[in-house]
């Protein structure tokens, strides 16, 4: 490690950060959340991540990105950062403690996504860091120690609004739930029952606990509990107004099955993984591959005047439009759709691209 060069970088992510902060505070307190980015590789040589999350900092290095340009090894590379969090520390006056850097590979197009999906959920350790952050009235619990992601993805948040506003009285299956934040905005909304399904039981017990932590009662039930004609429905315990079940499954099975059985809902959040291949699921997931075909079944699943919200952070993804509407023309006649992606564009995540957003409308 070039010592000289790295107290230069030190001090330029130090200044950098403490102006960065200061705009994005004022932000955040206006937008109602404490969950934000505050730096994304904003200075080429210093190739890191960071998201506040209230009074602490998770943050990644993309090493492949570090390595090219430094060409470091291990003990450099760990020397590096920890040069880099004595910064964030200082620029933003926050214990050393509380600043979580982890090291995110950034492989090539086919082996990225793949190598992405086995790390991303990949417990790293059993210190349990967490903190409850707070956005558009809600609260959330998020892990900065354990894993490579938080539980939590703020730049989804203007798209979480769009659920809520929407939600009313309406019946709402959350599909590749992870943490369940588009559920709690489901919830929060007044939808009349929310669904969240999920391969994952941590993920479901993480998103029932968001779920508690804003006054909503969560049940787990089987999938084939789930797929039961109306009449024959749990019933849920009294008072509980906006109920939220739980369900573990694969989602692309969920989806067949719930076809076979005429299932319907009056909104679907389809928030998919890039890329899957979970020995728990019956096929593989590539989202630039598969998008048409998980679209086309959700839709199935979708009542008249219903509304599927698909979004997506690939790279390089492209979802042709004109091409999909006329695919879709016999089946669902008045189908509509919306490209939302510079609505939902959050303004602290601009420098790496926002997700693509849609919102497809059954007439």
């Amino acid at each position: 490690m070039d010592e000289t060069k790295t107290a230069y970088q030190r001090e330029i992510l130090e200044n950098r950060l403490r102006k960065r902060d200061r705009h994005l505070r004022k932000w955040a307190r206006r937008a109602g959340t404490d969950a934000y980015r505050l730096y994304d590789r904003d200075i080429p040589e210093i190739p890191l991540t960071l998201d506040r999350y209230g009074d602490a900092v998770s943050g990644a290095l993309y090493e492949r990105e570090y390595s090219t340009a430094f060409a470091a090894g291990e003990s450099q590379t760990e020397g590096w950062l920890s040069a880099m969090a004595a910064a964030i520390s200082r620029a933003l006056d926050i214990p050393p403690e509380r600043i979580f850097l982890k090291r995110r590979k950034r492989l090539d197009h086919h082996q990225g996504a793949r190598r992405r999906r086995e790390t991303q959920y990949e417990k790293l350790g059993d210190w349990a860091f967490v903190r409850d952050i707070h956005e558009g009235g809600l609260r959330f619990r998020v892990n900065l120690s354990d894993y490579v992601d938080t539980g939590f993805f703020p730049d989804r948040r203007i798209l979480r609004e769009m659920v809520r506003a929407g939600a009313a009285g309406k019946r709402v299956l959350n599909l590749f739930c992870y943490t369940a934040a588009f559920s709690v905005y489901a919830a929060s909304g007044g939808a009349a029952l929310v669904d969240s399904v999920d391969l994952s039981n941590t993920y479901l017990n993480w998103g029932a606990l968001n779920l508690r932590l804003n006054g909503f009662a969560a049940e787990s039930i089987p999938a084939e509990a789930a797929l039961r004609p109306a009449e024959s429905r749990p019933v849920f315990p009294s008072g509980i107004s906006r109920p939220c079940r739980m369900i573990r499954a694969d989602a692309l099975s969920f989806l067949n099955n719930a076809a076979r059985r005429g299932c319907s809902w009056d909104a679907i959040i389809l928030d998919p993984p890039t890329f899957s291949n979970s020995k728990k699921m019956s096929a593989t997931l590539d989202i630039r591959r598969d998008h048409r075909i998980l679209i086309t079944q959700a839709l199935g699943l979708l009542r008249r005047g219903g509304v599927l919200w698909f979004s997506t952070n690939a790279r390089h993804f492209h979802l042709d439009a004109a091409d999909l509407l006329e695919q879709c023309r016999e089946s669902f006649p008045g189908l509509r759709l919306r490209d939302l992606s510079a609505e939902t564009a959050a303004p602290d995540f601009r420098a790496s691209g926002n997700p693509h957003c849609y919102c497809f409308t059954r007439a």
